[in-house]
């Protein structure tokens, strides 16, 4: 399973113009293909009478999940390229559709592969890509003696404090990177004077 993978910060757009044509690349993080796949269907429906809306997807952090669509446009240059460079910059989980309105230029199948790739290029660079880093999911109970200091603890060192649960004894639920594991261990039975029991869930993945 892969440590860590990027992806786009947020989603949004960015229009270049090439030879009198319009080219709009929307980015936006897709969790699932089905996400992504909606995501390639609201942009075609918000852009109805645009000469082409060319997509490519990466899903998985181990990018498990690669379509590309050239929508019309000669094969091989548009939707290719796109992912392409979704894969050259190494983002996953994400879902990239340039929509094109021709502007009477023919561009070639270079010019084409440069425009597409280069919209989704031009597309991260504006809005930026994030570094998710893959966590073990632990909870944490304790006593409410040690809880409220526990917490606090847990925040100043940085922990991935995820959720905090208050019933007979309180539950803090936490993100660990696999190889901190043992020595959070020995600092939690220190911490809380060996009080708290400290059970280890799935992985998910989180913000660096």
């Amino acid at each position: 399973m892969q440590e860590q993978y990027r992806t786009v910060a947020r989603a949004g757009e960015h229009e270049t113009e090439i030879n009198r044509s319009r080219f709009i690349c929307a980015l936006a993080p897709a969790a699932t293909e089905q996400e992504a796949q909606d995501f390639v269907a609201r942009v075609r429906k918000e852009h109805p009478t645009a000469s082409h809306n060319c997509f490519a997807y990466v899903i998985g952090a181990d990018a498990s999940v690669q379509k590309a669509s050239d929508d019309g446009e000669p094969g091989g240059t548009a939707g290719v390229p796109m992912l392409h460079m979704l894969m050259r910059r190494e983002v996953r989980y994400v879902a990239a559709v340039v929509t094109r309105y021709y502007g009477g230029v023919k561009l070639g199948a270079g010019g084409l592969i440069r425009a597409y790739g280069g919209s989704v290029g031009e597309a991260l660079d504006t809005l930026g890509t994030i570094t998710r880093q893959r966590f073990r999911l632990a909870a944490i109970t304790v006593d409410h003696q040690h809880a409220g200091r526990l917490e606090n603890d847990l925040r100043a060192t940085g922990r991935a404090v995820r959720e905090v649960t208050y019933a007979e004894a309180v539950t803090i639920a936490i993100g660990l990177p696999d190889a901190d594991v043992e020595g959070f261990t020995a600092w939690l039975a220190d911490a809380t004077a060996g009080t708290a029991t400290l059970e280890l869930g799935g992985e998910a993945y989180g913000d660096v």
